[in-house]
């Protein structure tokens, strides 16, 4: 294959071939002789990608080398898409526990207070048998003894 079709090695493993293993071989042999580095890393990427229509991921990670494809602004892109989804679900979740953390801490303090298991599920969000549950666990808390170490008397 001339360098001047680089852009065509990622089909290259989608051609009529009897063996596409063989044919990302070769490909990857080819795409390690490109110099550009920013090239040769768009190149395995792209060929990475495509050839999973054909071939499956063991293959292509043994064939093509993952430090080149991680010069890929390809590969860079996708991979700072990936920690902002991750990040924006990491602060939806700790804002989803906290959010029901502080409706369990209200329920908490309104059954203090004596006010009734249905008014504290309609302020608080929580379903009625979330509300009992939580009474059963806070009335379990209150029975269990807290273990206290004993003080020790300061020496004479």
């Amino acid at each position: 294959m001339c360098d001047r079709h680089e852009g065509l090695f990622p089909f290259a493993p989608l051609s009529q071939t009897n063996n596409p293993e063989e044919t990302l071989r070769q490909v990857a042999k080819q795409i390690e002789q490109i110099t550009d580095n920013q090239l040769r890393g768009n190149v395995a990427a792209s060929t990475a990608i495509i050839s999973g229509i054909a071939l499956n991921k063991e293959i292509i990670q043994r064939l093509l080398r993952s430090e080149i494809m991680e010069e890929s602004v390809i590969y860079q892109e996708i991979l700072l898409e990936g920690k902002a989804e991750g990040k924006a679900e990491g602060i939806a979740e700790g804002i989803a526990k906290g959010k029901a953390e502080t409706a369990s801490q209200i329920a908490l303090n309104m059954m203090r207070s004596n006010v009734s298991m249905e008014l504290i599920a309609q302020f608080t969000g929580l379903t009625l048998k979330e509300v009992q549950k939580l009474q059963k666990v806070s009335a379990q808390k209150l029975k269990t003894p807290k273990s206290s170490k004993p003080k020790r008397s300061p020496k004479p």
